[in-house]
């Protein structure tokens, strides 16, 4: 098999992994987010950036704030999901640089002392460290929501500043009755990979 990987992790991770619609009232711990954290931290970025931030609404009070900026079919499932986490993009992420990164001193002025740049360069590592962090929900035993359908705007302005912008929305949790749509089709390798 060319993959190291044990396929029953595969599965866990990846071919049986979906993303659930319904959860259960089980709730998600302060250890469990904490764990997905402590793995997906090392997940590569440029730099060793680390732009992604994680605001976890919890209370009642902050999931009832959220939910207006919510699109209508997205309402339900964050309003019952047992952990709703708001990923975002730190634009400020190069204040962090000295000591992600010691043995390059200056770095955060040589290349990221322009705001646009920042913009740029956040977005993107954000991005990828969103996307480990839904693998790490996934290898806690959990399924993730993610979603991108919500003002971006109004949650900037309810949850975030200036500095901090959405990126998705992460519904956490076990999954519930009916929790997955019917798998749609992916791409096969012909249709992706090219050779030069």
């Amino acid at each position: 098999m060319s993959l190291v990987l044990d396929p029953a992790a595969q599965d866990l991770l990846f071919r049986e992994a979906r993303t659930a619609n319904t959860f259960t009232d089980e709730p998600v711990t302060d250890e469990q987010v904490q764990a997905i954290y402590d793995l997906v931290k090392y997940g590569p970025t440029a730099f060793n950036q680390s732009p992604l931030r994680v605001t976890l609404v919890r209370s009642a009070e902050a999931r009832e704030r959220l939910l207006p900026h919510m699109a209508e079919g997205n309402r339900p499932k964050t309003a019952t999901a047992p952990l709703v986490a708001i990923l975002s993009t730190d634009h400020e992420f190069h204040e962090e640089l000295p000591r992600l990164m010691p043995h390059a001193p200056g770095i955060a002025e040589t290349f990221f002392s322009e705001r646009p740049v920042r913009e740029a360069a956040g977005s993107v590592n954000a991005a990828l460290q969103a996307g480990y962090f839904i693998v790490g929900v996934r290898a806690a035993g959990l399924a993730a929501g993610p979603m991108t359908g919500f003002d971006f705007a109004g949650v900037q302005k309810e949850f975030l500043d200036a500095d901090h912008t959405p990126l998705m929305i992460v519904n956490i949790g076990k999954p519930g009755e009916d929790a997955w749509f019917p798998r749609s089709p992916r791409l096969e390798y012909e249709d992706v990979v090219t050779t030069v």
